[in-house]
Order: C-alpha cells, then sequence, then structure tokens
C-alpha cells in the first residue's frame, strides 16, 4: 500500500545544510509536510566549535530543547527522518524529537547525509529510541548528493512505497 502525502511527515536536523538539502528535494517529490528540528540554543556555526559541542553532547547523551514542536503527530503514520551522521549515530537533537513524540505502530523512514560514514550506529540508536516503531528502507546520501540526488530520492521513495 503507498503513503498517501497527507499522512506523511518529514523531520529533519541540519547543521551545514546538507540534511536541508535533501529534504527539500524529498519535499518537492513527495509534496508531504515538512518539518525542520531546531533547537532553542542552536549549535555554534563554525565547524570545529560544533564538532566539541556535537561530540560532548554525544558523550554526554544530551537532550538539547527544540524551540519548534509538532501540535499533531497523531495524524503522521509515516515519518521520514533525516540528520548528518556525527560520531557514527545521531545528534542528539535527533534524541529529543524522537522521545518527544509517540511513534508506536508508525512507519519511520530514515534518511542521512555523511561524509563517509553511511549510517554508522543510527539506525540502531533510533531503533532504541522507538522500538515500537516500523522501520522502513534508509537512504545514505554522500554530503548533499550531488547529481545523482533527484533519482537516488526517487529510487528510495519508490522502495519504501512513497509515491
Amino acid at each position: 500500500m503507498a503513503a498517501n502525502k497527507n499522512n506523511i511527515l518529514i523531520a529533519y536536523f541540519s547543521w551545514g545544510g546538507n540534511t536541508k538539502g535533501i529534504a527539500e528535494e524529498i519535499h518537492r517529490q513527495t509534496g508531504a509536510d515538512l518539518f525542520e528540528i531546531v533547537l532553542e540554543k542552536p549549535y555554534s556555526s563554525d565547524y570545529n566549535t560544533v564538532l566539541k559541542e556535537a561530540q560532548i553532547d554525544q558523550r554526554n547523551q544530551a537532550r538539547p530543547k527544540l524551540s519548534k514542536h509538532i501540535e499533531n503527530i497523531q495524524k503522521y503514520d509515516t515519518i521520514l527522518i533525516g540528520y548528518p551522521n556525527w560520531w557514527a549515530s545521531i545528534p542528539m537533537p535527533i534524541a529529543s524529537f524522537l522521545e518527544e513524540y509517540d511513534l508506536a505502530g508508525k512507519k519511520i523512514i530514515v534518511f542521512c547525509s555523511h561524509g563517509g560514514g553511511r549510517f554508522g550506529q543510527s539506525l540502531t540508536a533510533i531503533s532504541k529510541l522507538e522500538p515500537n516503531a516500523i522501520m522502513g528502507e534508509a537512504l545514505s546520501v554522500h554530503y548533499s548528493g550531488g547529481q545523482n540526488l533527484k533519482n537516488d530520492v526517487h529510487k528510495w521513495l519508490e522502495l519504501n512505497k512513497i509515491n
């Protein structure tokens, strides 16, 4: 059964713009609702500083506060979750997002931008945070995906029966 765009949420966290670009391409192809996961206190815009901040957050299993929230998560059957691979796992804002909502019985389909580490341990981390969700086929995108992004997203959406 194909998913209906009205029941799909694209939720993403992006620091450098790669994941945002992927989320926007998915939105262009699906028309699904788009939600950016934003921190109350954003990470530094300096690359070296954000690496330190992210590593400290992961080491401490921090749950940074989010500045935006979804009012009616119940209306979505499928949640496409995007993030950059940070330190071989999810950025902690993704953990904050997942712990804020009960996604039991919903389908979670992951897309991840990376610089060579693909998913790392991120799929396991998400499964532990949402053990009662149904995991779809994930998509890993090297940096911004380049000229293949449109086609890669199309194939991934078809694989997950989202047309």
